[in-house]
Formats: structure tokens, C-alpha cells, sequence
């Protein structure tokens, strides 16, 4: 049945919801609450990116690089509540491409999802190689290549063992979200709970006051800029971490009632990564043995070290696999985030091969073409870099790097829109699941300044991110411009002369009655393609 909306549009009487955005419900609705939340705050992992990164932090700035950590908390709030308020309207799958798409021109919201999308696919690989800072810690047989003390021994186990974890990610993600998000949630459980015990076991050895956060402890005296130069090195290790919360919203057409649930889950699962990412992050600073142990501030030490030397070897240990269990469930939602953006821009027919990428299947509904390809795709970058000893650092920077420049592609055109009364959107007859009220322009101006800050210290071709062993080559310290550069130009052009030509749904995505959305800009006209 078809039946006119507030606006006057036509919609069709689906009771998904998803005609509303010009899409056929293809995906299996079976996301909880709880599932939602999980899916974010695995991907936001704190015991995957605190253990993954203080030692980078820490060897940067010393123990006053914690201060970075409620920095970029309220900067990436200022971002979620953005977020937070498009997912209550719009909670489709890509969530940042289709959320440009409705505040921009469909040149800036194409380059929003290419750029999430290279990001995940990076960050996939990135994240996986997590295991290999936390496994041979546990048990030296995971050290499956050389000893460990040759000059490619950890970068080359690092690639193999993610290459295994991307594999087991790929199956799992193929075969349905059910199965994904029953795991994922698991996982989060542990994860939650392990955090919470650990903060309590690392209290119970404090052998140092909260004073030692304010010790530079030496560091920045030969940079340029002092400690405040260092400090800003050390803040990646931070701004590496708590990113991603855009995927709860991102797996909306997989949730139920998720114009109230996606909000909330981006809410909930930034300050519950903050509170407890924070209080570990403390209580490793406050209970290390000594902090002038240089496994302190090692790629093979870092905060795994600090746990292991205060809690003993059953108890430390234990931990550690709980970090394990935190970096698989992460993968996961890195691996299922990238294939619903992949699956969004396809079914527009935004990508090449966008017919076989969109193609769900009938019976587990879920995208398994896409997400073979990502888990494929992944490797790749790992096996260019096997030979270079400070991929972790390299792999992470340029990834996050693509996100923040992703995210100020919706956190822009929002502020513009809102500056000529556009945003937010009168009542259409959708209902809204979050409104940021009268605070919201304000918000939106602190989300964009943080952004492009964020942004221009990530990409700055420092040699100690983008170069920190040799050979030291120009090449290798403005990589990191150099990759952004090109695939941002490279994308712009690939979307200007050839993608755009031919975007419109998919026929067999499209819904009953597709609803005409507006075009601000003019270029991005939602249209069936048969």
C-alpha cells in the first residue's frame, strides 16, 4: 500500500522503515541494544588500541602524554553528538557516505565514503597486527617466525598472524551478522569486564602518585617546540584510538528501532571507551615498577610489560588474553563497518563491479561478496610493508588520518547547513531519534576545529611517525601526504569523469517507490538502475 507522507511524498507502506531513504530492506534487522552498543565500542577497543599504542605515547612525551586522552575525548565528543544527531534520522549502512550524501554535493559525499572505506580496509590490517604485541608475550611459540630478534622477525610474524586473524574475520563476517554480532558481543562482555578488573588490580599496586602525570620527565628539551612538540607526537597514540563510533550507526539497517538505538550506542560507547581507556591508562602509569624500564617505552614491552611485571605471570597473562580477545572483536568490527560502506556505495552504483559488491545473500543477508574482497584487500598493504619495521605506526597514521578527513566531510557541510538554516531538517514526517537542540551549532563549530586540527597533526610529515628507522629517505617522511594526496585526487577524478555518470540504486535494491531526495548541490540524484 502506498500512502502520502507529511511532506506530500509517496512513500510505500514498508514496515522496515527503509523506503524512507529509497532502499528495499535487504539485510537481516536482528540487532539488539546491547549488540548495537558492542559494535562500537569493539571497534573503538580500548584494550586494543591503549595496549596496541602506549608504548608510542609513552616513548614520545613520557607519562604526561595521558593528558592527550580527555583531549581527544572531547574533541571526538564534540564529533559522536554530530553523529549522534544524523544517525537519529538517518540510520542507513555507510553511515558517513549516506549522511554527506544528504548535507552535500555527491562529488564531497562519494569522497567521504572512498575515504572511510581505504581507511577501514587499512585500519583492518592495522588492527590485526595487534596480536603480535600481545601473543609472544603470552607464549614465545606464537613467535612462529625467527626468534624474534632478527631485523624483520616481528614485522614479519606481525603480517602473518594478522593475515590469519583477517582470514577467520572474513568467514565469519560472510556468514551473517548474526553470527558476527553474537561473538562481537561476547567479546565486548569480556573485554568490559577484563577492563574493569584490571583497573582494579593495577589500584591495588599503585606505587606512585597522580604527581608523575605532570613530570616531563625530560622529554621535548632538544625539540623544537619543547615538550608541547613531543606532546603533540604523543597524542596520536590517543587520537589512534577513539575513532570509529560511527559504527553502530553504520550497521542501522541491521537494528531494531534504530533511529533511538544508534544515537545512543555512539553516545554510550565513546564515554564508556574514555572512562575506561582512561583509568587503565592511569593505573599502568601510576603502578609501573619503573618507569625508566626501556621496555616501558618498546614496541615488545609497553603497557603488556607494565601488566605482566605487576601482576605476575598467571594473572598477567590472563589479561593478556583478554587483549586478544579485544583485538579479534575489534577486527571484526573494523572488517563489518568497511563492508556496509562498501555494500552502500555499490548498491548506489558508486563502485566498480558495483553489481557482484552489493550482492546480498538470499539466505544469510548479508553482503558476503563484499566482505571476501575486504578480507583480500586487507592483506595486501601488510605484505608491501612486511619488510618495514615500524608498520604499526605507519599503517595507523595513515588510516586514522583518512577518517578525520572523512569525518570533516559531514561534520562541514553540516556547520554550512546550519549556518543558513538548513539544519536541522523541519519536520518531514520522520520522526528524529536525537536532536542536540539549541547547543548544536556550537557543538558542530568545536567538532569542525578539532577535526582540521586533528587532521593537520596527523598528516604533519614528522620523521618520527612516518620515518622512524632507516633508511631515511624524503619519500618515506611525506608518505603520508603523498598516499592522502593521491588517493583523495585520484578519487575525485576516478568519481568526476567516469562514477558519476552512471550513479542511481541498483534495481534490485531500489525501493517499491523510491522517494526523490534533495540535491543540494546538484550532482548526487538518487535514481533506479535497472
Amino acid at each position: 500500500m502506498l500512502e502520502p507522507s507529511k511532506s506530500g511524498q509517496v512513500k510505500s507502506d514498508d514496515s522496515s522503515g527503509m523506503d524512507e531513504f529509497g532502499y528495499a530492506q535487504t539485510l537481516d534487522r536482528s540487532i539488539g541494544k546491547f549488540a548495537s552498543f558492542a559494535a562500537g565500542v569493539s571497534y573503538i577497543s580500548i584494550l586494543t588500541g591503549v595496549f596496541q599504542l602506549f608504548y608510542f605515547g609513552f616513548s614520545m612525551a613520557g607519562p604526561a602524554y595521558a593528558w592527550s586522552w580527555p583531549l581527544v575525548f572531547a574533541g571526538q565528543l564534540m564529533v559522536a553528538l554530530c553523529f549522534a544527531e544524523l544517525a537519529g534520522r538517518y540510520p542507513v549502512a555507510g553511515s558517513v557516505y549516506n549522511w554527506a550524501k544528504r548535507l552535500s554535493s555527491g562529488t564531497s559525499a562519494w569522497l567521504a565514503g572512498w575515504l572511510l572505506l581505504l581507511s577501514s580496509i587499512v585500519a583492518l590490517g592495522s588492527v590485526a597486527l595487534a596480536l603480535q604485541l600481545t601473543l609472544p608475550q603470552i607464549w614465545s611459540g606464537f613467535q612462529l617466525v625467527g626468534d624474534g630478534t632478527g631485523q624483520y622477525d616481528f614485522a614479519v610474524n606481525g603480517v602473518l598472524l594478522a593475515s590469519i586473524m583477517i582470514g577467520i574475520s572474513t568467514l565469519i563476517n560472510a556468514f551473517g551478522v548474526k553470527l558476527m554480532t553474537k561473538i562481537n558481543s561476547i567479546g565486548v562482555f569480556v573485554e568490559l569486564a577484563a577492563a574493569v578488573l584490571l583497573i582494579l588490580a593495577l589500584g591495588w599496586h599503585v606505587v606512585r602518585g597522580p604527581e608523575v602525570l605532570f613530570d616531563t620527565a625530560g622529554f621535548g628539551e632538544e625539540h623544537p617546540l619543547g615538550f608541547f612538540g613531543v606532546f603533540l607526537i604523543g597524542a596520536m597514540a590517543s587520537g589512534y584510538v577513539m575513532y570509529g563510533f560511527d559504527t553502530a550507526s553504520s550497521l542501522g539497517e541491521e537494528t531494531k528501532d534504530p533511529k533511538r538505538t544508534a544515537p545512543k550506542a555512539i553516545l554510550r560507547a565513546v564515554t564508556a571507551s574514555f572512562v575506561l581507556g582512561g583509568l587503565i591508562l592511569l593505573g599502568g602509569l601510576l603502578a609501573a615498577p619503573d618507569l625508566n624500564d626501556p621496555k616501558v617505552g618498546a614496541a615488545d614491552g609497553g603497557l603488556q610489560y607494565i601488566v605482566l611485571s605487576v601482576l605476575g605471570g598467571p594473572f598477567g597473562k590472563a589479561f593478556l588474553v583478554c587483549i586478544v580477545v579485544a583485538v579479534v572483536v575489534c577486527t571484526l568490527a573494523v572488517h563489518a563497518a568497511a563492508i556496509r560502506m562498501m555494500f552502500a556505495m555499490a548498491r548506489d552504483n558508486n563502485l566498480p563491479f558495483s553489481r557482484q559488491l552489493s550482492k546480498v545473500d538470499p539466505v544469510r543477508k548479508t553482503p558476503t561478496v563484499a566482505a571476501i574482497v575486504i578480507g583480500v584487500i586487507a592483506v595486501i598493504p601488510l605484505i608491501v610493508n612486511v619488510s618495514q619495521p615500524a608498520i604499526f605506526t605507519i599503517l595507523s597514521s595513515i588510516s586514522i588520518v583518512l577518517i578525520y578527513l572523512s569525518y570533516l566531510l559531514v561534520t562541514v557541510p553540516m556547520l554550512r547547513r546550519r549556518l543558513v538554516k538548513k539544519w536541522p531538517l523541519p519536520d518531514d514526517g520522520s520522526e528524529a531519534g536525537f536532536s542536540l537542540g539549541k547547543w548544536g551549532l556550537l557543538v558542530n563549530v568545536l567538532a569542525v576545529l578539532w577535526g582540521g586540527a586533528m587532521t593537520l597533526n596527523l598528516i604533519w610529515p614528522r620523521p618520527e611517525i612516518y620515518n622512524s628507522v632507516p633508511p631515511f629517505e624524503w619519500y618515506l617522511q611525506w608518505g603520508g601526504v603523498i598516499f592522502v594526496g593521491t588517493v583523495v585526487i585520484g578519487g575525485a577524478l576516478l568519481y568526476r569523469l567516469r562514477i558519476r555518470h552512471r550513479t542511481g540504486v541498483l534495481a534490485e535494491h531500489a525501493a517499491a517507490a523510491v522517494v526523490p531526495q534533495e540535491v543540494p548541490d546538484g550532482d548526487f540524484e538518487p535514481q533506479r538502475v535497472s
